[in-house]
């Protein structure tokens, strides 16, 4: 086994089998991605829509992509005719491009409702009030092409477990808040994608359904 193999083993053994591991392959090479898939692993994150669309071509075609980095509305329409799961949905404007863009061919793409959770300034993301107002006002029934799967939350950057576990906390609440409300007939909003290297055993505890892991699998970048 290579490394990178014995590292994505190791992490399943961990993790619960209905926690989804994405392996978040930003800034490495397409060799160190077929060393991942040749595990069985099939969801990979990248967060530049140019590095994925400079990779995508040079892998397996059952790869399942996930956006999972800041998406600007020009670039939306490079990746809607490929793309799993658009996991950075963080405004109301961006999930009617992508709408939009998934119409023109007649395709439904699986997004996720990017909320901010931590304290940096720099973490893009819906603040709750903000999204239910969005909400309640917007008719997102008529979004056809888009589903809404669920939400996606990074936390802080800090040592501080308990900080960083009551933000999760916080992301959890804000998924069954959701779900309750505008989401309750709708089987699909079951995901919480929250948990990265540093961070993914406390976010499995409180709840995620799906972690982005990059330096423990693929080292330090």
């Amino acid at each position: 086994m290579t490394t990178i193999e014995e590292n994505i083993y190791n992490l399943k053994l961990k993790l619960p089998s209905d926690v989804r591991l994405v392996a978040v392959s930003k800034t490495k090479p397409a060799g160190d991605i077929i060393e991942a898939y040749n595990t069985g692993q099939r969801y990979f994150g990248e967060n530049r829509v140019q590095e994925l669309l400079n990779k995508k071509d040079l892998l397996p075609e059952d790869i399942e992509w996930h956006l999972i980095g800041h998406l600007q509305s020009n670039k939306v329409k490079y990746i809607v005719p490929f793309i799993a799961m658009i996991q950075s949905i963080d405004t109301y404007k961006l999930l009617v491009t992508v709408n939009s863009e998934a119409l023109k061919i007649n395709r439904i793409v699986d997004c996720l409702l990017q909320i901010h959770i931590a304290i940096e300034e720099t973490k893009f993301g819906f603040l709750m009030s903000e999204l239910c107002e969005n909400l309640q006002s917007c008719d997102i029934s008529g979004l056809k092409n888009i589903r809404i799967c669920g939400v996606m939350g990074m936390a802080t950057f800090t040592s501080d477990t308990n900080k960083v576990k009551k933000e999760f906390g916080y992301l959890r609440n804000c998924f069954q808040s959701l779900k309750d409300c505008y989401f309750k007939s709708e089987s699909y909003f079951k995901e919480i994608s929250m948990g990265m290297s540093g961070d993914y055993e406390l976010a499995v505890q409180e709840g995620s359904t799906m972690v982005r892991i990059g330096s423990l699998i693929f080292g330090e970048r």
